[in-house]
């Protein structure tokens, strides 16, 4: 019995799936500009719904639009006609999708939607269908070669993820969704530890090592060991920041025999030293810290740059296993 090269499908699989992404590029036009300004300016939620695998496809829009703060959630098709269409108000923005667009679990729905007047999105490949003709906007994903039996929905749901992930990141484009605010909805897991921010693993208050500048260095010795950090931050009287002292510092000039108890912060310290705004993500703090080959940063507000809130340390950063 000659052995099947489950490679060679899996290549023809994808190469099926690449071919029907391409006619999806091509096939783009103005409503789906319009189908994001719909999306992007509801004031209520974002339904989705489907049939069978495309249902599958709209519960995973559905969750990667809540992802980016858009409210969204998706329908049973089949619940819909069963008391479930009662979710469904005049405010919210309805996106049916459909291969054929002539399912029949949909007609009940696309009648309830006309009839009440809430803006509907239909994502077909149909132009001749009644999800079609029936939709505000129409979005047509092109009719496609299915892999295995040329019916199993491959092809055509590849499609229609792309395009609702295309509707996604469009409408995260036009609202100006940063990394904060995508934090925001992603406190924990994976995506969480990336996204922590430098506020959110810098030491404040009184862990801050804060000294002024016109100590002598026999006392400041004396708090660097305290806070057991290694460093220090000088401020003048007005508590603006003016230097840093680091134990690397100390002890290069303890090796050229310099009197340190003769000379006062401001002597040792090196003047400006390297900020970084508290929003940053700390993955961009640990690079910096990397690249200029130092320990720690001062960290500060975007209003007051020249006041030291916060101070982090590279072990702050690797300690959460943030690399």
């Amino acid at each position: 019995m000659k052995k099947i090269d489950y490679k060679k499908i899996a290549k023809n699989v994808i190469n099926l799936e690449i071919k029907a992404l391409q006619k999806l590029k091509k096939s783009l036009n103005q409503n789906f500009n319009k189908a994001v300004d719909a999306i992007v300016n509801c004031q209520s939620k974002v339904i989705l719904c489907g049939v069978g695998k495309s249902g599958i496809i709209a519960n995973k829009i559905s969750a990667t639009l809540s992802s980016i703060g858009t409210p969204s959630f998706s329908l049973s098709a089949s619940d819909c006609s069963h008391g479930d269409m009662g979710s469904i108000t005049r405010k919210d923005v309805l996106i049916l999708i459909s291969y054929s667009g002539n399912s029949m679990e949909l007609k009940n729905i696309i009648n309830y939607a006309n009839r009440n007047k809430i803006l509907l999105i239909g994502i077909t490949s149909k132009i001749s269908s009644e999800l079609y003709k029936n939709s505000d906007i129409s979005l047509i994903t092109p009719e496609v070669k299915e892999a295995g039996l040329d019916m199993i929905p491959t092809s055509s749901t590849i499609n229609q993820l792309s395009i609702g992930d295309a509707l996604a990141i469009s409408t995260l484009k036009k609202k100006k969704i940063n990394n904060l605010d995508f934090k925001k909805f992603h406190p924990s897991g994976s995506l969480g530890e990336k996204l922590q921010t430098v506020e959110d693993l810098m030491l404040t208050k009184n862990k801050i090592p804060f000294i002024n500048e016109n100590t002598s260095m026999n006392k400041a010795l004396k708090i660097m060991t305290d806070k057991k950090l290694g460093t220090l931050i000088a401020r003048n009287k007005k508590k603006i920041t003016t230097g840093i002292v680091t134990d690397g510092q100390v002890r290069k000039l303890s090796s050229k025999n310099v009197f340190l108890n003769l000379l006062k912060v401001k002597d040792v310290m090196t003047k400006n030293p390297i900020k970084i705004e508290k929003d940053t993500l700390a993955t961009k703090a640990l690079s910096i810290m990397n690249e200029k080959k130092i320990t720690s940063l001062c960290v500060y507000n975007q209003k007051k740059k020249s006041v030291t809130i916060g101070i982090i340390h590279v072990h702050n950063i690797l300690n959460k296993q943030i690399y």
